[in-house]
């Protein structure tokens, strides 16, 4: 999986290397080339030149198809691909199929990847015909520029990417809901991912039927979606320069929205750079977290986080096992999230600490930046530009990690895997 992210990058560093990419004169050079591709393929949106204006059509159509194969997966697609060709999956290739879809079991792969197409087409084609109405009837767009900007938003949403072709990113539709609510909605279906799609549809309506990955990822995304609309609301209400001059029901949309893509889509209706020390915090536990597993979101994941919060209720009353929903989770499930977590932590840090080096920005914006890449957020205090070519590098790196997964990061540069035939006695050292 880290090969095939990286070929892809490499590939889109060619394209957008070429002149006809570049909207003026000469070619972009390898630093905004590789960075572009990067944010693109990790589906993040963070940008050093403004998309519109910087990149040909030609070359918004490569960051386009950069971050759908992104987002739709690397492996997934071309597995995918092999299964409308072949007919059928070998069982070499439904495992690197079900590693990166996440799928519940081997049964599930052919009918995970399937819903994989069904779900993105439809996804999408939908939102960008609700998009192109809206921006021709109600804005004056000219139909094949409503037709471009829509598609180019709604691919972007349904991928979690962040990308616009409108350089205020969607500030100008602040208070317009036929804009933001199809942006939303594909937002959170992409960010959902697809093993809890493939199972929705299969039980929709059986909650004591659905499996503790389901359950845990609904209720997490419901409860970080309604936590981060009252806490952005309750902090920018009265800011001049972001929520202040809306109505109360701008408010509550620019609030909503911001809570929805603050967790992984990068899209913004608000000024971030003029949000609230208070504010810029709520978007650092939003981003960490991100959304749910195998889908287009980036973060820890929501099953992550919430399984922690089972250990920890455990351990505070003394419970033998850790259990969600009256099922059991098991050591090797919390061993994973734990490791997680804390590679993720600590790569953050060792990244804000060489950024923070090599600027002279404050804490705060360093480490939105770094989280925002890190989780392939995308939103950004409006630094990304402004950093030198190393801490650019630095959140190339991040983009790149954020998107495969520190595991699997971690697994590929380990030398090999063996059970060993012994155990070491047992101590237990002071905790806390």
């Amino acid at each position: 999986m880290p090969l095939a992210f990286l070929g892809a990058i490499l590939v889109g560093t060619a394209l957008l290397m070429l002149p006809a990419a570049r909207a003026g004169e000469g070619s972009a050079s390898l630093l905004t080339a590789l960075f572009t591709s990067t944010s693109a393929v990790c589906v993040t949106g963070l940008i050093v030149e403004d998309t519109p204006l910087y990149w040909s059509l030609f070359g918004q159509w490569v960051i386009l198809g950069l971050f759908q194969v992104g987002g739709f997966g690397i492996m997934t697609g071309a597995t995918l691909l092999g299964l409308l060709v072949a007919g059928r999956l070998g069982l070499g290739t439904r495992l690197v199929a079900q590693a990166e879809t996440r799928s519940l079991g081997l049964g599930d792969v052919t009918g995970v990847l399937r819903l994989v197409l069904l779900v993105t087409v439809a996804v999408e084609s939908l939102a960008t015909a609700a998009l192109a109405l809206r921006l021709h009837f109600g804005y004056g767009e000219p139909w094949g520029t409503a037709l471009w900007n829509g598609l180019f938003q709604a691919v972007s949403a349904f991928n979690n990417a962040g990308f616009s072709t409108y350089s205020d990113s969607l500030m100008g539709f602040v208070a317009d809901p036929l804009v933001v609510a199809p942006i939303m909605l594909a937002v959170v279906l992409g960010g959902l991912g697809f093993p809890v799609l493939y199972e929705l549809r299969r039980r929709p309506t059986g909650w004591r039927r659905w499996s503790i990955h389901t359950k845990i990822t609904l209720i997490g995304t419901a409860v970080l979606v309604a936590g981060g609309t009252l806490a952005i609301g309750l902090y920018e209400w009265h800011n001049t320069d972001t929520l202040g001059p809306l109505d109360a029901g701008g408010k509550l949309l620019g609030a909503l929205f911001h809570s929805v893509t603050a967790r992984t889509a990068g899209f913004n209706t608000l000024d971030v750079g003029a949000m609230r020390v208070e504010s810029l915090a709520v978007n650092y536990v939003l981003m960490f977290i991100g959304g749910g597993s195998a889908g287009t979101a980036g973060g820890i994941k929501v099953t992550t986080f919430f399984l922690l919060g089972f250990v920890v209720w455990a351990e505070v009353r003394g419970g033998r096992d850790t259990t969600a929903f009256r099922r059991r989770i098991s050591h090797e499930t919390q061993r994973q999230a734990l490791t997680v977590v804390l590679l993720a932590v600590t790569l953050l840090a060792f990244a804000t600490l060489a950024l923070l080096s090599l600027t002279e920005l404050p804490l705060q914006a360093v480490m939105f930046e770094a989280i925002s890449a890190f989780a392939t957020v995308g939103l950004s205090t409006g630094i990304t530009a402004d950093l030198p070519p190393a801490g650019q590098g630095i959140l190339i790196v991040l983009m790149f990690v954020g998107r495969v997964g520190t595991i699997t990061v971690a697994t590929a540069l380990a030398l090999r895997s063996r059970r060993r035939p012994y155990r070491y006695p047992e101590e237990r050292p002071i905790v806390g």
